[in-house]
């Protein structure tokens, strides 16, 4: 990998992303065995979570290694200790670090001055360990991610952004659609089509969810109101309400589709009841999958 921490997809090149699916593989059939005895894991979390907490938790435990749970109480990151102490002291007591925080601003600047490896494990800008899982996913249920195209329906959020840049850095053919004003990082999608250009594939940012899903193979969505929003959430229905995946769009897109979500989902919001429960949905496997890939990626940043 270009550098010892994993701020933003792009701090990956293709090489790097190829060799975390392979990595992810040959670790997910169990064909390495653990190599970080002794080694700790810190979870500096700002914002609760469940995959994100039991898959570092168990990624870590598989790897031989163990876990630390630090909580907003525990820190009070930027506010009871500034981020340089926090980054100083964790320095010395553990070996690598994944935070979850509000601000993207204050994950790189955990990283800027740590003295050890730094994962993004999720910010308001960006989500990358959800991406590369997702990649993963794909690439199990379709043999290859060249050519694939994706479609985005729903909000321009931290999990879209980071699926342009992945995307776009393997090949894969990107479309998302979002109303207006609820589109993606305008900085993240010029670096995408920067990458697409690279690697021969495309990139579309629409207002309209059936030209995103028309001929996909995969159609992604998320929540209409991540957490910290719950203000918005009433506003945001009325605006997404015709972003919903639901069986019409879905008939536009290939019929063998499959249909992911990050989770968690509100059944009959961005998606429609009983669809993350049909044979085309991989959700539950790319739940899984989540714990694989951050399994690769701490080998790689701990090797």
């Amino acid at each position: 990998m270009k550098s010892k921490y994993l701020i933003s997809v792009a701090d990956l090149s293709t090489d790097d992303i190829l060799g975390l699916i392979d990595d992810a593989v040959k670790m997910k059939s169990k064909e390495t065995a653990p190599v970080f005895e002794d080694k700790v894991l810190a979870l500096l979390f700002e914002k609760p979570s469940l995959r994100t907490k039991v898959s570092f938790d168990l990624a870590m435990h598989q790897l031989g290694g163990h876990t630390i749970y630090l909580g907003e109480k525990e820190v009070g990151l930027g506010d009871r200790e500034p981020v340089y102490d926090v980054a100083k002291v964790l320095s010395r007591y553990v070996d690598v670090i994944a935070a979850r925080t509000y601000a993207h601003e204050t994950v790189k600047e955990f990283a800027r001055y740590s003295d050890i490896p730094v994962i993004n494990a999720l910010s308001d800008l960006e989500h990358p360990c959800q991406a590369l899982s997702d990649l993963l996913t794909i690439h199990e249920k379709k043999g290859k991610l060249n050519g694939i195209t994706l479609a985005y329906i729903g909000d321009g959020n931290n999990v879209a952004n980071s699926l342009l840049l992945a995307a776009s850095l393997v090949g894969m053919n990107i479309r998302i659609a979002s109303p207006k004003g609820y589109a993606v990082n305008a900085e993240i999608e010029y670096e995408a089509r920067v990458f697409a250009g690279v690697n021969g594939s495309q990139v579309i940012v629409t207002n309209d969810p059936a030209e995103a899903v028309e001929g996909a193979h995969v159609v992604y969505t998320d929540v209409w109101t991540s957490m910290g929003q719950e203000s918005e959430a009433r506003e945001r229905i009325a605006v997404f309400a015709p972003y919903q995946v639901n069986r019409r769009l879905l008939s536009f897109a290939s019929h063998d589709a499959i249909i992911m979500h990050d989770l968690p989902a509100h059944h009959g919001q961005e998606v429609a009841a009983g669809i993350l429960y049909s044979d085309s949905s991989v959700v539950f496997d790319q739940a899984e999958n989540r714990m694989h890939m951050q399994k690769a990626i701490l080998a790689k940043l701990l090797e």
